[in-house]
């Protein structure tokens, strides 16, 4: 490349980069406006579609205009997505709402599965048509509702893919395997997924319908994902298929609609080509549906960020394992997490690095303290502890929180609460919710999917604030406008502290910092390793090496 081309390139960029950077106050205000406008059309809607039960809060954002002549005097922060490094496809969420814990994704989702027309996917680590989707109010199970759904629509097809060891790794059973109403209808295709690495497995949980609206999070449509935001200790309702009563449990999932919702059907139908070798058309006739719920964000920008496993002869994707590092050092204020497992090195290495800088970011991080299985306990429960331990370390300035959620049970004890969410919120500016657990396979074994909203207004902003808050305060047995209020005058982890009083909280992960080893337990990359590992194409590749140094 000549000096001249390098110089041109420069000058476009520099030009591209200033006409963004000094873009009008007055374009970013209208901006503003036109988002807040829409959002606000949208909820009128929605309290007309709505009976007077079930209509929604009321119009939220008179909080947010104030605000707006104050993000008109502040500069546009640099996106933390960038595609060809941290996302596989961007684009834009017509409506995005956060669904808090299984009762509510689980409705949404019967809503939407209603209202299908042509095509339903449904990708996960598992599935379990006996589930039901409302407990609350009716006996009829997933499979059934599918099952009527194709008897009445004749063209409407449904694909299911599942990881073909997810039935026997969460129900230590082969039922699924067998001949059913589900496998046997012609509308529907359920498929077990077996093309992986050597103990890898498929991990991402998403539904699409229509190409119009879809589900992405961390809630598989199986057994034991279902749960009310009040996570009692004794709740009837919370039981699986067979009758057996299960722990509470707390997790995310998001519904989009629009561009975004098209890319997340475009990550199903890649994975089913890969699966079954069918290449399923990426046009498709069905009239455009929109979600009944009121969103949360509107015209959001939006993206995807996917794991795949390098293969033989196949280069892998890790985006996701890129957007969480990115996320983490694009952090001003606090970096918030709700995951399953905490036991990524490289996680790790990010979070230290931000606690040492001496105006960093607060963290609070949200984690399951109970391990299941004597290999989760040896990998991921000991990794978390010696991790948590360099963290605490690295803690030089008191900006760390790493806790777990509990409730009251029936003997005046307590009862951890489960943490199966996959979150992360920057500032409240950025958030991702997925299937990634911040765990080393996670990185490049596993098959992941992530979902990114970025704020470029203050609507947005404050629909990300609101979702933080909501988070918050269902860990703490309050409300999101308490947090809201106590925010005011503290930082967040000081606002967690003042409102840690009650039967339902947080409790500090306590781990000795001064005590024992902080590096990962040797042999963690047999159980947990963070990449494919091909014996025999290593063997190759050795041999071929040792024949090279012959000639």
């Amino acid at each position: 490349m000549g000096w001249r081309t390098r110089c041109d390139r420069i000058e476009l960029a520099t030009t591209f980069f200033g006409r963004i950077w000094n873009r009008p106050r007055a374009g970013r205000v209208s901006r503003d406006i036109e988002i807040a406008t829409k959002l606000q059309e949208k909820q009128r809607q929605m309290h007309e579609y709505r009976s007077a039960d079930n209509a929604p809060p009321p119009d939220r954002f008179q909080a947010v205009f104030p605000s707006l002549s104050r993000l008109a005097g502040q500069k546009p922060l640099r996106s933390i997505v960038r595609r060809g490094r941290n996302a596989w496809r961007t684009g834009v969420a017509d409506e995005a709402t956060f669904l808090i814990d299984g009762q509510a994704y689980f409705s949404a989702l019967d809503d939407a599965l209603g209202r299908a027309q042509r095509e339903i996917w449904i990708i996960g680590w598992d599935f379990n048509p006996d589930i039901r989707l409302r407990p609350k109010s009716s006996t009829e199970t997933l499979g059934e509702r599918l099952l009527s759904l194709v008897d009445n629509l004749p063209q409407l097809r449904v694909r299911i893919l599942v990881w073909g060891m997810g039935p026997i790794y969460s129900g230590k059973s082969l039922r699924l395997f067998r001949q059913s109403p589900i496998s046997r209808h012609p509308q529907i295709s359920l498929t077990f997924d077996f093309k992986h690495p050597l103990r890898a497995c498929h991990h991402q949980k998403l539904v699409s319908i229509d190409g119009s609206v879809a589900f992405m999070g961390g809630i598989d449509l199986t057994a034991r994902r279902w749960d009310e935001s009040d996570h009692r200790s004794a709740n009837p309702l919370r039981l699986s298929p067979d009758g057996t009563p299960y722990p509470p449990v707390h997790d995310v999932q998001c519904l989009v609609s629009g561009e975004v919702a098209g890319m997340i059907r475009d990550v199903a139908r890649r994975r089913w080509k890969r699966a079954t070798s069918e290449n399923v058309s990426s046009e498709i006739d069905a009239t455009i549906i929109r979600p009944a719920l009121a969103a949360d964000m509107v015209q959001a920008p939006a993206a995807i960020a996917l794991t795949e496993p390098g293969l033989i002869g196949k280069r892998g994707r890790y985006e996701a394992r890129r957007l969480t590092r990115d996320a983490i050092a694009a952090a001003k204020r606090y970096i918030y997490v709700e995951t399953q497992y905490l036991a990524s090195a490289g996680v790790c290495r990010a979070l230290a690095r931000r606690l040492k800088e001496q105006n960093g970011p607060e963290i609070a991080v949200i984690v399951t303290k109970t391990s299941h299985g004597w290999i989760e306990k040896f990998t991921m429960g000991s990794n978390r502890d010696r991790l948590i331990r360099r963290l605490k370390r690295a803690d030089w300035f008191d900006r760390l929180k790493v806790m777990y959620a509990v409730t009251s049970d029936d003997n005046g004890g307590e009862e951890e609460i489960t943490v199966h969410s996959k979150l992360i919120i920057i500032d409240d500016r950025f958030v991702r919710v997925g299937s990634s657990n911040l765990n080393n396979r996670s990185e490049g074994l596993d098959t992941e999917c992530d979902l990114a909203l970025e704020a470029d207004c203050a609507a947005h902003k404050e629909a990300i604030t609101s979702l933080r808050h909501r988070l918050i305060a269902e860990h703490l047995g309050a409300t999101a406008a308490e947090v809201r209020e106590v925010e005011k005058s503290r930082s967040m982890l000081e606002a967690i502290a003042a409102l840690n009083t009650r039967e339902r909280c947080l409790r500090e992960y306590e781990v000795d910092p001064d005590c024992s080893e902080t590096s990962l337990l040797p042999g963690s990359a047999l159980v947990d390793p963070r990449r494919p590992y091909w014996p025999l194409q290593k063997l190759r590749l050795r041999l071929g090496r040792f024949l090279a140094t012959l000639v």
